[in-house]
């Protein structure tokens, strides 16, 4: 990366917001592709939500699994809204994606024979998820990718770099990214990659960071955002444990027979249903009985197969290994973003989007378990590759507006929880449009226009699901109410 005189934009081919999954394989692949790259990153390396990532990455690897069945287990997670040729491309490329993670020295793990190990999650109707350590999947995959980075001659990391501003030229295209310290970055291509918005809820299993900013810096320039009402809650957050509120624990825990038990002792669920009918019975259940909390019966589970859950729970004061560990529902993953094409690609020219900030259509209203860390890299190779085709940007004056977007208070976040939890009706979603926080007013146009109950978004006042509403995305705009877009 280049830059000269002083005052002038520092130049690289591509930059990358964030170092998660996401950005960290989008850096690798457009370095490998002998570009220069830019990697933007708020937080030191290795200290993003990617690196508390629990599930593995989902791919048809077993002999009698195939893409076709993986995306037939996608589709079916989604209710009836996955974008079909965005989640063709993940299900046809996760395998190699793996492939070539593990040539980059990513160690999954394996049987006594050596062949990779493959779990069973919620959604799937096979064991196609690969882990690394157990639970530490995305720990041992964002230290190596982070390690790659830092010894690449390509990549300059920017540590402890905020992006404020996303640099557009009078045509309204991208032509680089501006940081909080008021440097210039001149590129083809930008690709966000800052993660999503659970943070905003409450009760929350993501890293304070996760609060949208991507989101709000491309909405900005005028890109467009999609779904936003589809926030997935993980049923099994460990609650009412200080210290420890909001740690998930691993739906690959559940894959290896672990059960859910409510206030009498009794199982409520089929625990290995999608995310977002264990999470609604979760809620139900504690509705009916008024408690806090449902049981997680681990105790049957080697130990030693999750070495990081049972050694965090322990250091809680909790023993997995002698008795229920207490767990409910938390906000953790959203299936709504920038809206982009299945090569990352916002609606502002220049701007890209990959994993949770971005939107392809792939999740639906619910995503299918350990898809996401799969998603990061086969859109983050997609997306880096067609960075590389966007012309060098043309010249424009740097704005000269550093100022940092807003944040959420805390009644921001309690507010979240309350009116656009779990169950949410008409009234309560109302409220939110009076919210200070910008974003929480978006989420609440989205979540107000859908007037019926799909996946992660359950309305008491529409309970049920409207074919009609079958494909159909809302999609916002900036300052304009949302619509509904088919999405084929």
């Amino acid at each position: 990366m280049s830059g000269s005189p002083a005052n002038a934009p520092l130049r690289a081919d591509v930059t990358v917001v964030g170092a998660g999954a996401a950005g960290l394989f989008t850096a690798l692949t457009a370095a490998s592709a002998g570009a220069q790259v830019a990697l933007v990153s708020a937080t030191p390396l290795a200290q993003t939500a990617s690196y508390w990532a629990q599930g593995g990455l989902a791919a048809a690897l077993a002999a009698d699994d195939s893409p076709a069945l993986h995306l037939e287990d996608t589709e079916r997670a989604g209710r009836g809204i996955v974008r079909h040729s965005a989640a063709e491309v993940l299900c046809r490329e996760a395998a190699d994606r793996v492939h070539e993670l593990v040539a980059l020295g990513v160690r999954f793990d394996a049987d006594r024979h050596g062949r990779l190990a493959l779990g069973l999650e919620g959604g799937h109707s096979i064991r196609r998820v690969v882990h690394a350590g157990g639970s530490a999947t995305g720990r041992r995959l964002v230290r190596q990718l982070s390690a790659l980075a830092v010894e690449d001659p390509r990549v300059t990391v920017l540590e402890r770099s905020r992006a404020v501003r996303i640099w557009t030229g009078d045509d309204g295209a991208c032509r680089g990214l501006v940081l909080e310290d008021g440097r210039a970055i001149a590129s083809r291509g930008v690709v966000l990659c800052t993660g999503g918005t659970a943070a905003l809820w409450a009760r929350t299993t993501n890293p304070p960071g996760s609060l949208g900013f991507g989101l709000m810096l491309a909405h900005r320039v005028g890109a467009r955002l999609a779904d936003l009402e589809f926030m997935q809650f993980h049923p099994t957050a460990v609650t009412g444990v200080r210290g420890r509120e909001g740690f998930l624990i691993t739906e690959a825990i559940r894959g290896e027979g672990a059960t859910l038990h409510g206030a009498g002792g009794k199982r409520f669920v089929e625990e290995l249903l999608p995310r977002d009918e264990v999470s609604r019975a979760v809620h139900e259940e504690m509705e009916r009985t008024g408690a806090p909390s449902v049981g997680l019966d681990m105790r049957a589970i080697d130990p030693t197969l999750f070495p990081n859950v049972v050694a965090a729970l322990q250091d809680a004061g909790l023993d997995p290994t002698r008795e229920r560990i207490p767990v409910s529902p938390a906000a953790h993953y959203g299936m709504g973003g920038i809206v982009t094409d299945l090569d990352g690609r916002s609606t502002v020219a220049g701007l890209y989007a990959v994993g949770e900030t971005a939107c392809t259509g792939l999740h639906g209203a619910n995503r299918l378990a350990s898809n996401s860390l799969t998603e990061c890299c086969v859109y983050g190779g997609r997306a880096a590759r067609a960075a590389l085709d966007d012309p060098v940007p043309g010249d424009a004056p740097v704005p000269e507006d550093v100022a940092r977007l807003p944040e959420p208070g805390r009644e921001t976040k309690d507010a979240l929880w309350r009116h656009a939890g779990i169950v949410r009706n008409h009234d309560d979603l109302a409220t939110l449009l009076l919210d200070p926080y910008p974003l929480a007013r978006l989420i609440a146009a989205n979540a107000l226009l859908r007037e019926e109950s799909r996946g992660a978004h359950l309305r008491s006042d529409f309970p049920d699901l409207d074919p009609a509403l079958d494909r159909h995305h809302t999609v916002i705009a900036p300052g304009v109410a949302p619509t509904f877009e088919r999405w084929d």
